[in-house]
């Protein structure tokens, strides 16, 4: 095996050579955004880069992922480098679409480049046969858990099960025989650094309906029985719960309505909502559930309208590894400097990486190169040299130590690993959640 500085130093060089390449790439998927389960020209973008630079390439995985595979020919741990296609819709965003309104609110698009720089060092061949094992590098789709219509209507017909890709891929069976998995996601904590650690929330996902019954809204509204107004008071009765939850959980409920009625004159009798129900625990998430639950209950008995609940299994929180940190922070470091790895706390906020974490050693560091609120109208990323390639840098530097002198610390990492579940407990455990329940009035 080849000295591993040696490595190292021309894994970087072969990124170095493909930088302008990889924003161009980058910047590409942010002008051209797609939303979950759209992502058509983006992974047509990722699996032509794939094919161009010599990957095995999968494409249609989970309807629209795809899968390029780096694989040295000789046995050893299976790494998974993650990256998400899918987009948010913000219509207000400087660069979100016009007809769509989907953005890269998130920066996805980033996350994506910063797969590709993995790629393109990990291919050069002076790196490749010092290594063992293999490499997915997986663009995911759908990691954002929005429009729940739609995603709903590919569920009806067959064509995914879960609402999220990454869970799509485990229950595909690409995650089967993985390892160790890694994404880099950008972040707006102190500027210039790279973030280590942290967990994130875990969330169930529910669509709503409130059926009423329609009636002349000036002349007859006695008639007519008012589901707006069993919403609103749903609405209330949820904001009622919300000191009752506890602080240790990190609860987070907010919904939202997407259809208020059908035409002004007319008593609303079909009205939807959506709403997350995310905390840091499984028992809290199913305890604020059941509060939730009753919520709407009680909005729709006070005005004599029915409810509809749909339950879906959305994300389960996120652990991420302690060990294959500490291999990532001292790589990450050699790029950017000590002083400029931050420690991450708890996240409220929810990811599909989590469902990842539950079952193989995972990280998730953040590249904070951004400016503006997340999911907002002004989230950009204004230093691509961090977000992608410096952030590509560091996840590649870690797989080469997992992967070289015969993947001594990949083995170790993987074999000391102890995953909360199973693949087939993971998914009978995601499946439990969903539900579809009508209340009569």
């Amino acid at each position: 095996m080849g000295d591993r500085a040696k490595l190292k130093s021309s894994f970087n060089s072969a990124v170095n050579v493909r930088t302008d390449e990889l924003e161009r790439i980058s910047r590409d998927i942010l002008d051209h955004p797609e939303s979950g389960y759209r992502e058509i020209r983006t992974a047509k973008i990722v699996a032509d880069w794939f094919r161009a630079s010599g990957l095995e390439v999968q494409t249609a995985v989970a309807k629209t992922g795809v899968i390029g595979t780096y694989d040295t020919g000789r046995p050893g741990p299976h790494i998974a480098v993650m990256g998400e296609l899918d987009s948010l819709i913000v219509p207000e965003h400087a660069h979100a679409d016009s007809y769509t309104g989907a953005a890269h609110a998130c920066g996805h698009h980033a996350q994506i480049g910063s797969m590709l720089s993995v790629a393109a060092g990990l291919v050069e061949k002076s790196v490749k046969i010092n290594l063992i094992g293999k490499v997915s590098f997986m663009a995911t789709p759908a990691e954002e858990y929005i429009e729940f219509e739609y995603r709903e209507s590919l569920l009806a017909d067959g064509e995914i099960e879960f609402f999220g890709g990454k869970q799509e891929f485990i229950k595909l069976g690409f995650f089967d025989d993985v390892d160790i998995a890694m994404l880099t996601h950008t972040g707006g904590e102190t500027a210039g650094t790279l973030g280590v650690g942290g967990s994130n929330n875990g969330m169930i996902g529910k669509t709503v309906q409130f059926i009423g019954k329609a009636a002349h809204a000036g002349g007859s509204p006695h008639l007519g029985v008012n589901a707006l107004n069993a919403a609103h008071l749903a609405l209330a009765a949820i904001h009622a719960q919300r000191d009752t939850f506890r602080d240790a959980d990190t609860v987070r409920v907010h919904p939202i309505i997407t259809k208020g009625g059908s035409v002004v004159n007319s008593v609303p009798a079909d009205v939807r909502m959506e709403t997350y129900v995310r905390a840091s625990n499984v028992p809290a998430i199913l305890k604020a559930s059941s509060k939730v639950d009753q919520a709407l209950r009680a909005g729709a008995l006070a005005t004599g309208a029915s409810v509809r609940i749909s339950t879906n299994p959305g994300y389960l929180p996120a652990q991420y590894d302690e060990r294959l940190t500490k291999i990532y922070r001292h790589n990450a470091a050699s790029l950017i400097g000590d002083d400029n790895i931050i420690e991450l706390t708890h996240s409220t906020g929810c990811t599909d990486v989590g469902d990842v974490s539950q079952i193989i050693s995972t990280i998730q560091p953040t590249a904070n190169a951004t400016s503006g609120n997340g999911h907002g109208i002004d989230y950009l990323v204004d230093n691509y040299d961090l977000a992608v390639i410096k952030a590509g840098k560091a996840m590649g530097l870690t797989v080469i130590d997992l992967l070289c002198d015969d993947g001594a610390k990949g083995k170790h990492i993987a074999g000391v690993f102890k995953a909360p579940m199973k693949i087939d407990e993971y998914l009978d455990r995601m499946r439990s959640f969903r539900s579809d329940v009508t209340y009569e009035e």
